[in-house]
């Protein structure tokens, strides 16, 4: 059934342009080339989700200037939950945001994300991308595969590298969630502790996927990062709040 899904024929088309650019890299990366085209089809679409990126932080953005008047009408209208509801959204429509801004992007995303793991984590659509190697190692290889110093080698660095990316991703979300709520709001607390811990859930993926879609997955989590730096970054505050203060 899923080899005639949509979801087949993405990753199809996916794997055709993979192809097109391991020739085209051929030339320069040798027996890399594979590998090297994994790295760059993976930049090429998150370039191109870019965009949904943006509005996400966007949304987040205006979430977090509304944040004083949310508790505000929470402390107003503690005991009426209706009232509350109706404020909340009139604030929302006046600001010209929505409470949900920052949700859609990410579902935007994950169709993506769903084609990228289909055609690393199986090779579906792309002939012959698991057979390619990576110094030496088969891109269709897991971490248990042949335990040769060059597996342990090559599976060692990229892990590395991605529990590293995770650390930093691990870390910002820690200051974003202690920032973004007061800790006496329900389920505040657990949000700051679950939050930070998602990162990890990569490198424990990665540790059971074939080389192929962990090299997808230390690409994409160093653009989340990269990300994160240059999107998420403190903004200035404006002259008006300082005059306030």
């Amino acid at each position: 059934m899923l080899a005639f899904s949509p979801v087949h024929d993405a990753a199809a088309a996916a794997g055709s342009v993979v192809g097109w650019l391991v020739g085209l890299l051929t030339p320069l990366a040798g027996g890399a080339a594979t590998a090297a085209a994994i790295v760059l089809f993976t930049i090429a679409v998150r370039l191109l989700i870019s965009p949904l990126t943006v509005a996400q932080v966007r949304a987040e953005r205006r979430r977090a200037a509304l944040a004083p008047q949310l508790r505000q009408l929470q402390q107003r209208y503690a005991d009426d939950p209706a009232t509350l509801q109706s404020e909340v959204f009139a604030l929302y429509r006046r600001a010209g945001a929505s409470p949900v801004a920052g949700c859609l992007p990410a579902l935007l995303q994950a169709p993506f994300f769903l084609v990228m793991y289909r055609l690393f984590g199986t090779g579906d659509g792309a002939v012959g991308l698991l057979d390619a190697r990576l110094a030496g190692v088969p891109l269709g290889w897991h971490l248990g595969d042949g335990l040769t110093l060059s597996v342990l080698l090559v599976f060692g660095v990229l892990l590395a590298a991605l529990a590293g990316l995770a650390t930093v991703l691990s870390r910002r979300a820690r200051r974003t969630a202690s920032a973004a709520a007061p800790t006496d709001q329900p389920g505040a607390a657990l949000l700051a502790r679950v939050l930070p811990l998602l990162p990890y859930g990569t490198v424990l993926l990665a540790v059971v996927v074939p080389l192929a879609a962990v090299l997808y997955l230390v690409t994409t989590t160093g653009w989340t990062v990269a990300e994160h730096v240059l999107l998420r970054r403190p903004q200035p505050v404006p002259a008006e709040a300082i005059d306030e203060r």
